[in-house]
């Protein structure tokens, strides 16, 4: 029949072996806007895809997101690169220990950017919190809802999303402002086109 569970699959955020694991570094207050970015990878799609976003961790504004076929890094390396050439770069990047965040590839990039890399261990599943909740957002107010012919249909339907997520959607843990006002407001520079 082609049934198939929707649920998340297992092991998303395992680490490997030979990659370095980071300390974490974020202390219990949250930051202003543009300090911490923080990311994660989800399964998503009627498809067998993953999204990886990267999110302001003060905000929850998406500074950028990619979809991908695989779990493999390159697409966090990709979102991570489009979030460090559309924002300003943050003074901490945080994320798990998953293998698609340890590697030297995705690990270079913040060095060559003097970034700290700060990783959760164990007792710090809160602060994946908000991209955990982004990722159920998405997947319950637009994936779940729609059929789609085919991943560029997905993909669109994400790019509208977003833009809805960030600049329309309130949230009632930022006072009932939205990630774009808290981001672009208290950094200055005025509501993002």
């Amino acid at each position: 029949m082609g049934l198939v569970s929707v649920a998340p699959k297992p092991n998303t955020s395992r680490p490997a072996r030979e990659h370095k694991i980071y300390p974490y570094l974020l202390d219990d207050r949250p930051p202003q806007p543009g300090v911490v970015y923080r990311s994660d990878l989800h399964p998503a799609g009627p498809w067998i895809l993953y999204l990886t976003a990267v999110m302001d961790w003060h905000s929850r504004y998406v500074l950028s997101w990619e979809v991908s076929v695989t779990m493999e890094e390159n697409a966090c390396i990709s979102a991570l690169e489009s979030a460090l050439r559309r924002h300003p770069k943050p003074e901490i990047f945080n994320s798990d220990q998953g293998s698609q965040f340890t590697g030297q590839a995705f690990t270079g990039v913040l060095k060559d950017q003097a970034i700290q890399i700060s990783m959760d261990g164990k007792g710090r599943a809160m602060d994946n919190i908000m991209v955990e909740r982004l990722c159920r957002s998405v997947k319950y107010e637009e994936i779940y809802l729609k059929e789609y012919r085919d991943v560029q249909e997905l993909v669109q339907s994400l790019k509208t999303y977003f833009e809805f997520y960030n600049h329309q959607r309130p949230h009632s843990g930022l006072d009932g402002q939205t990630p774009a006002e808290v981001y672009w407001g208290q950094q200055g520079l005025g509501r993002a086109a």
